[in-house]
């Protein structure tokens, strides 16, 4: 239990505290240009259902969307394990959990 609790401090002095960088931080900008240009996708996907749009241009739309979507979860995954992973290794303590946790991100983005 004791062994638990330092883990989550160390994760706190890394990735996981407000107070230091997120591994996203150097990109968050693009990152956020990304996500409104995905956000404005959507907004016209939105547009063709209530226009009655063609089911296949729809599903075009979405297709994209989704793979714009996935981009951005690759590109946080990589800067998260650049990042806060390689930092707990070098630091040596939680680097299992952060391994861990990055395998269940993985997991998820993959059954999506």
């Amino acid at each position: 239990m004791a062994e638990m609790r330092e883990n989550a401090a160390a994760e706190d002095a890394q990735c996981g505290s407000l107070a230091h960088m997120h591994g996203y931080e150097q990109h968050r900008d693009a990152y956020l240009r990304r996500l409104k240009r995905i956000e404005g996708q959507v907004r016209g996907i939105n547009r063709m259902v209530d226009e009655g749009a063609y089911c296949i241009d729809i599903l075009t739309q979405i297709s994209a969307a989704t793979s714009a979507l996935e981009n951005v979860a690759l590109g946080l995954m990589d800067d998260h394990l650049r990042h806060c992973v390689a930092d707990a290794v070098a630091q040596g303590g939680g680097s299992t959990d952060k391994i861990a946790e990055a395998m269940q991100a993985v997991r998820r983005m993959v059954k999506s």
